[in-house]
């Protein structure tokens, strides 16, 4: 705040100091858009003299920045061209200096007026910061020990008509950096590291899986019945058909139908779609990837989860040992496995292998100030408890297992306790990051937990599965025992790049519009 900005607080309060702050973002505005306009002017007078970087088609890149300091020794005095984005420009009469953003990072150029001529020079000193350049040269050291391109030829590719965020303060405000992700990459190195750190991890899930047999396959995303999860979709209408479809929820149910059909080891990493609010772990469209193998179970899931883990943190980060907020995660170590009774009972001191009833169950419940519904019984309430006293605790990668049977309709029962499923989910900080399942392959055992499905739809719950007569028919057909398992990939891509929430991960996140 400048001195007669205060005098004018003091004088006229408050509702001054608004009418001043209107004043200030109106010139502001006009300031910004004498220098959109300059821009344009500056297009207009290269395209009347022929010069109109719009019609440029294609340019021969030899190298990218890192690449030049990573091998200075080899590629000293000799001619390399590079492209980028022009970030940084500093004109000193005859000579200039400019710093070129790439893919790989940015390297410093010197553009001198004898090097590239007279013409071209007095052109390039009119660029702009955010103008995309090619820069054949000559790398050098310069007096300051930075590896540089002397250039003796430098071409405009692209002109940038928008003004890029001041470099001080960079782009700061989430709203926008979401909203503008090509900014965002343009001003923070560290979103593209994020966002090519995840392609990385996909390409190690993906090594991982081929490497162990698997096959990766691709399933429908608009479907009739959107099951295998409790989730609401997405709807909308398919023309041709004259029917309702609806944005798959999960990936299960077809693939499923594969190991049906023979194909023993499937996997699908794709987008599903889920009809649900916005929060720090969860965005209606997101990735997931889930497997599934024939003749194997929960256990064999387990063992097979906890490598894949532990080989793509080494492959990616170089370590097992990983940042995450204030913890440090330990994949290298085994992982614990614990029941969800167990659990419970450790974290909340309630043994529900003491509980008989589903009335006993919600008399604990309302003395633990646990809210339920009627519809839910036994398992519901002891999923409740798990939720409310044991999710947050189970920072370190923590196999929960055996879950009740009512929240698992596509699972296999225990033989010795059939109240209970062959199911775990897998836990680090706190967070869900896969599921798996022994997988249900009784078809009549498979009808009687649609059927309890659809009376928790009529009941109220609007995220229960329906019946999928298909499915059914599938598995009358005969299922081998199969273990299959779910992937949040942006969860895991958030933990591995120490990203605090799904949209630092989602290059273009759910927004509400502006319109709106």
């Amino acid at each position: 705040m400048v001195w007669d900005d205060y005098n004018h607080l003091l004088i006229y309060g408050k509702k001054g100091w608004n009418v001043l702050a209107e004043q200030n973002n109106q010139q502001k505005t006009q300031d910004l858009n004498q220098l959109l306009k300059v821009r344009y002017e500056k297009l207009e007078e290269l395209q009347a003299n022929n010069k109109n970087p719009f019609e440029i088609t294609k340019y021969d890149v030899t190298h990218h920045s890192q690449e030049i300091k990573d091998n200075y020794a080899t590629l000293e005095d000799k001619e390399v061209t590079i492209a980028g984005r022009m970030m940084f420009k500093r004109v000193m009469g005859k000579a200039s200096f400019c710093n070129v953003q790439d893919l790989q990072g940015n390297i410093q150029a010197y553009v001198a007026r004898d090097s590239i001529g007279e013409d071209v020079y007095k052109d390039f000193k009119k660029y702009d910061v955010g103008d995309i350049v090619g820069i054949k040269g000559v790398v050098f050291t310069t007096k300051t020990g930075e590896i540089s391109i002397h250039a003796n030829e430098v071409t405009l590719l692209s002109k940038s008509l928008q003004i890029l965020p001041e470099k001080f303060h960079g782009l700061t405000d989430t709203d926008t950096r979401y909203r503008q992700r090509y900014v965002d990459l343009i001003m923070n190195k560290e979103v593209k590291d994020t966002f090519m750190k995840r392609s990385q991890i996909i390409s190690s899930i993906r090594r991982f899986l081929d490497g162990q047999g698997f096959m990766e396959v691709e399933t429908p995303m608009l479907v009739s019945n959107a099951g295998g999860a409790a989730a609401r979709p997405f709807e909308t209408h398919y023309n041709a058909l004259d029917e309702d479809v609806k944005l798959r929820i999960s990936l299960e149910l077809y693939l499923k139908r594969l190991i049906v059909g023979g194909l023993e080891r499937v996997y699908e990493i794709g987008r599903v779609f889920r009809n649900e609010g916005t929060d720090a772990r969860h965005n209606p469209e997101f990735t997931l990837m889930e497997l599934y193998q024939a003749y194997t179970d929960y256990h064999g899931m387990m063992d097979l989860t906890e490598n894949m883990f532990r080989t793509v943190a080494q492959e990616v980060c170089g370590t097992t040992v990983v940042p995450y907020a204030e913890e440090m995660i330990d994949l290298g170590k085994p992982f614990e496995r614990i029941t969800m009774i167990d659990a419970v009972k450790k974290y909340a001191g309630v043994d529900f292998n003491e509980i008989a009833t589903t009335e006993d169950a919600k008399k604990i419940a309302k003395e633990h100030h646990i809210e339920f519904e009627d519809r839910h019984v036994k398992g519901d309430i002891l999923n409740l408890f798990f939720e409310e006293f044991v999710e947050e605790k189970l920072i370190q990668p923590t196999f929960v297992m055996d879950h009740p049977v009512e929240i698992s309709p596509l699972t296999k029962r225990k033989p010795e306790n059939p109240d209970y499923v062959e199911r775990f989910e897998l836990f680090i900080y706190g967070r869900e990051m896969a599921n798996a399942y022994s997988e249900l392959n009784d078809p009549v055992d498979q009808r009687e937990r649609f059927a309890a499905q659809e009376a928790a739809f009529a009941a109220g719950d609007d995220e229960a599965n329906h019946t999928d007569e298909d499915f059914l028919n599938a598995l009358s057909i005969g299922m081998p025992p199969t273990g299959g398992v779910g992937y949040g990939i942006d969860r895991l891509v958030m933990l591995l790049t120490n990203s605090p929430a799904i949209r630092d991960v989602l290059l273009f996140p759910t927004m509400k519009s502006l319109d709106k």
